[in-house]
């Protein structure tokens, strides 16, 4: 056998009954110290050979992930490539929604965690600052600090608490109880959790994966077919509004068209906001199209307006611009957000990474590319229909700003809410491809932006008619410039061309 052949770790399982009920509870990891019975759901803790009830853990929720327990695969660590088996499950609550994490047992014998957010994945080992881990009020949002000599930014400091548990596991925060999240991330990507749900707390590092590259086998690829959705009567109206995902926590009422907010859970008490306006959607919530090769479902719509104050004393009014967003969704690689402004179409998503920025900066890099301030500004929700992982609701308010590349490829999109700063990076497409995307095609003069850009080819308009529109408008524009008497200023289209770009939060 070659001498860099890694070996299976030396160790035996352990079984032992549950104290609960006597059914089997077996330990293949060593640094494994609790276990949920599959049977009665008794949490125990192993003391060597003996097993200590705790007491029942609550019901692992259905959050219609692809993943569950004894799934296998293989992924790229420090050079080489090690297989691994999904183990145990935690799933956590946070103050914007909810989050899994998979302990995952390697052919070392070590474990490591497979972070799942929403259809993001996040594959994560132990380790440490190299210091005295600070108190969590220490890392304040946005800030930068350094770690091993490397730059990170804090994107998150929220407090959570764990919902359920299932399968063996290296650690248990208490159940229900709250504790502190904290969350850094690099600019090439990497991200450093802190769970202060352990004493003295517990780091992890590591870097976005995507299923596909983890070769997995044992996969439930059934569960989204077998998928029926929850049922509730609207608290507005009483009409019948059906949930299809489990991680929704605020969706609308297709009768009265009211925001309802589930973030407490079909039992809890649902709140709603009534809304009177009927925005237009282009693209039905349903729909299906393909784009990078891969189906995405249209689960969510949400109209934003963008306004930006007045720069000077001489400009007496704010500027206000407005663009929609549909939510997309897949089952295995999760959302991305189809952008409609009057400049055109993107497809945005959540950067793993933070980009190098400092707050008021005029410039922030990400993947080795620098980007330039375009603009600022206060993003308010003033319409939303369908399902959305996070909590939204009219009215809802952000703190914006977008970047441009140099080049005029990419734009990236810093928004920060209450606990969290998150990053998106989007990158246009042209309005004809999103047609055909959804077999829109006959309707294609719908699509239609500014990125259609001047008549050519086919046109039956001349040169010379080019010529002489050309010159028309410009004795226009130098006599309104005559009359007017104004120094200038940037003229803005009302599209929200500039970003909006919104991940609706970002948990590990």
């Amino acid at each position: 056998m070659a001498e860099n052949t890694p070996q299976p770790p030396s160790q035996r399982h352990y079984r032992a009954p549950c104290p609960g009920c006597g059914a089997p509870v077996e330990f293949t990891s060593a640094q494994s110290t609790h276990a949920v019975c599959g049977y009665c759901r008794s949490t125990v803790v192993r003391h060597g050979d003996v097993l200590e009830r705790l007491g029942e853990m609550a019901e692992v929720f259905d959050d219609h992930s692809p993943l569950q327990l004894m799934a296998s695969g293989r992924v790229a660590l420090d050079g080489r490539e090690l297989s691994f088996t999904l183990i145990g499950r935690l799933q956590y609550e946070g103050e914007t929604g909810g989050w899994t994490e998979w302990v995952a047992y390697l052919e070392d014998g070590s474990t490591a965690t497979l972070g799942e957010d929403n259809g993001a994945y996040v594959f994560t080992r132990p380790d440490t600052l190299g210091r005295e881990l600070p108190e969590a009020e220490r890392f304040r949002l946005g800030m930068t600090t350094a770690v091993g000599g490397k730059s990170y930014s804090v994107t998150s400091n929220l407090q959570a608490h764990l919902r359920s548990a299932q399968g063996e596991l290296p650690r248990l925060p208490p159940l229900h109880q709250p504790f502190a999240m904290v969350e850094l991330r690099s600019d090439d990507g990497e991200v450093l959790s802190i769970d202060y749900g352990v004493a003295p707390g517990r780091v992890e590092r590591g870097r976005a994966v995507r299923l596909e590259d983890l070769k997995l086998q044992g996969l439930k690829e059934e569960s989204v077919k077998e998928e029926k959705g929850r049922q509730f009567s609207c608290p507005n109206c009483g009409a019948p509004v059906q949930v299809q995902l489990d991680s929704t926590k605020s969706c609308t009422c297709p009768a009265c068209n009211s925001v309802i907010d589930l973030s407490s859970g079909i039992g809890g008490e649902l709140r709603h906001a009534a809304q009177s306006a009927i925005a237009q959607l282009f693209i039905p919530l349903g729909s299906t199209g393909q784009f990078e090769g891969a189906p995405w479902q249209v689960v969510g719509f949400q109209r934003r307006t963008g306004v930006i104050p007045a720069q000077d004393e001489d400009e007496e009014d704010e500027e206000e611009f407005e663009w929609d967003e549909y939510l997309l969704y897949n089952v295995t690689r999760g959302f991305i957000f189809l952008l409609d402004t009057s400049e055109g179409w993107s497809l945005v998503r959540s950067t793993t990474g933070a980009p190098k920025y400092r707050r008021g900066a005029q410039t922030a890099t990400y993947l080795g590319r620098q980007y330039s301030l375009e603009s600022s500004y206060t993003a308010t929700t003033s319409y939303v229909a369908g399902e959305f992982y996070w909590p939204v609701s009219r009215g809802q308010k952000t703190d914006n700003s977008d970047f441009n590349a140099a080049d005029g490829k990419g734009t990236l999109s810093r928004e920060e809410s209450a606990g969290e700063v998150t990053w998106s990076h989007g990158q246009p497409i042209d309005s004809n491809t999103v047609a055909q995307a959804f077999r829109l095609g006959d309707q294609a003069g719908l699509f239609r932006r500014q990125d259609s850009g001047p008549v050519v080819g086919g046109s039956s308009i001349g040169c010379g008619t080019l010529i002489v529109i050309a010159i028309v408008l410009l004795v226009l524009l130098v006599l309104i410039s005559n009359c007017s008497g104004s120094s200038g200023g940037s003229a803005r289209s009302s599209g929200g061309s500039w970003g909006g770009y919104t991940s609706g939060g970002s948990h590990k």
